[in-house]
C-alpha cells in the first residue's frame, strides 16, 4: 500500500480518537442529545452528534493525502451538505423531507461533475443506454444507499461496524484492481470510523446521530459510484448490492413490512433485523456480533462473486437470497404470519412423512 495512503488512515483514526471526547461535550453543551423512548433500545439521554467527529477525521485525512488537490471538489462540497443536513437534524429533528431534499440537493451536486452511470452491460442482452435516465438512477442510487445506513443505526457500534466493514471490503477491491482513488477515500474514512468505535461500540458513549449515519452513508454511495463509473455490466452493478447486503436487506423488508402494516414507508417502528434478534433475548453485544457476522459473509460473498464465472454468479445471487428470506421469515422480519418459504417446506415434507406413516402402517 502507497505509504501516503496508509498515513493518511492514521491520520483520520488518530484525530477521531483525541476529537471525539470534545465532540461528546459539545454535544451535551448545545443540547445535540438522543432521549430514550419507547421504540429506542437505550435507557438515557445520549450525545449524538458523533458523526461531526468521523467528519473531522476523514478531513484531516482528506488533506494528509493531498485529495484537496484532485478534482473531487462536486463530491466533497456534497459530503458538506450531508454533514450539515445531519447537524441541524440531531439538533432540532427535522422532518423526513426536508431532510430527504438536502440529500437530493447533495446528490444533484455529485452528478452535475459528471459523475454518473450513463449505461449498464446485461449478458446475453447487449447494453442498454441509461440516456435521461442516468441522472435518475444515479441519484436514486446515492439516497437509496445514504438512507439504507440511516436505518440500521439502532444499536451501539452497528451502524459503524457494518459501515467499516463495508469500507474495508470496497478498500480491498480497489486495492486488487488497482483503483488508488478509491482505496485512498477508503482507508480515510475506515480510519475515521475504527477510531469512532472505540466510543461507540457497548456501552457507547456517543451516538453518531444522523450526521454519522448520513454522512457514512453518503461516502459508501459515492465508494461504490466510484467503482461503477460511467459503464457497468449488470453483475458489476451487483457487487456493490451485495457489499451493502446487511443495510439493504433490513431498508427493503421494513418497507414491506410498512406496507403489509398499511404504515408509512417513512415511520418507525422496532421491527428492524436489530430489534428481533434482541427479541429471541439474544444481548445487545451478541446481536451486534451476529449482523457483524452476517456482514462479512456478504463481503466475502461479494469478493467471490467478482472473479467466478457466470453461473457462479448466478449461484451466489440465489444462495444469498435464499439465506436472507429464511432468516426474514424465522425472525418475523416482515410479520409473525409471512412464513411462505417454511409454510411451503412444511406442506411438502410435513405431507411426506405422513404419507411415509400411513404406508408403513
Amino acid at each position: 500500500m502507497n505509504f501516503q495512503i496508509f498515513m493518511a488512515a492514521i491520520v483520520s483514526f488518530f484525530v477521531v480518537l483525541l476529537i471525539t471526547p470534545l465532540v461528546i461535550r459539545l454535544a451535551i453543551l448545545i443540547g445535540a442529545t438522543d432521549q430514550p423512548d419507547a421504540r429506542k433500545v437505550h435507557k438515557k439521554i445520549m450525545p449524538r452528534l458523533g458523526g461531526l467527529a468521523i467528519f473531522i477525521g476523514v478531513m484531516a485525512g482528506y488533506f494528509a493525502a493531498d485529495l484537496h488537490n484532485q478534482s473531487i471538489k462536486g463530491i466533497t462540497l456534497a459530503g458538506i451538505i450531508i454533514i450539515i443536513v445531519g447537524i441541524i437534524d440531531d439538533l432540532y429533528s427535522l422532518s423526513p423531507k426536508y431532510k430527504l431534499l438536502g440529500q437530493f440537493i447533495a446528490a444533484f451536486i455529485v452528478v452535475h461533475t459528471g459523475l454518473a452511470i450513463d449505461f449498464i452491460t446485461i449478458p446475453f442482452v447487449g447494453q442498454f443506454d441509461l440516456d435521461l435516465l442516468s441522472y435518475p438512477v444515479t441519484i436514486l442510487w446515492i439516497l437509496a444507499i445514504t438512507n439504507a445506513i440511516n436505518l440500521i443505526d439502532g444499536l451501539d457500534g452497528l451502524a459503524a461496524g457494518v459501515s467499516a466493514i463495508v469500507i474495508a471490503t470496497i478498500a480491498i477491491m480497489a486495492g486488487l484492481n488497482g483503483n488508488i482513488m478509491i482505496l485512498t477515500i477508503s482507508m480515510i474514512v475506515l480510519g475515521s470510523t475504527i477510531g469512532f468505535l472505540f466510543y461507540n461500540f457497548n456501552p457507547a458513549k456517543i451516538f453518531m446521530g444522523d450526521t454519522g449515519a448520513l454522512f457514512l452513508g453518503y461516502c459508501i454511495a459515492i465508494l461504490s459510484l466510484l467503482g461503477l463509473y460511467k459503464s457497468v455490466t449488470l453483475f458489476s452493478f451487483v457487487v456493490p448490492i451485495i457489499i451493502l447486503g446487511v443495510p439493504i436487506f433490513d431498508t427493503t423488508f421494513a418497507i414491506l413490512r410498512r406496507l403489509a402494516n398499511g404504515q408509512p414507508i417513512s415511520a418507525a417502528d422496532k421491527g428492524h433485523l436489530h430489534h428481533q434478534l434482541l427479541r429471541l433475548g439474544l444481548s445487545h453485544k451478541i446481536t451486534v456480533i451476529i449482523i457483524y457476522i452476517l456482514s462479512i459473509i456478504f463481503s466475502l460473498a461479494a469478493v467471490i462473486f467478482s472473479t467466478t464465472t457466470l453461473w457462479g454468479s448466478l449461484a451466489i445471487t440465489f444462495g444469498l437470497l435464499l439465506m436472507l428470506e429464511l432468516i426474514a421469515e424465522l425472525i418475523g422480519l416482515v410479520h409473525h404470519k409471512y412464513r411462505p418459504l417454511l409454510y411451503m417446506y412444511d406442506k411438502v415434507f410435513g405431507q411426506g412423512r405422513n404419507i411415509n406413516r400411513s404406508k408403513a402402517k
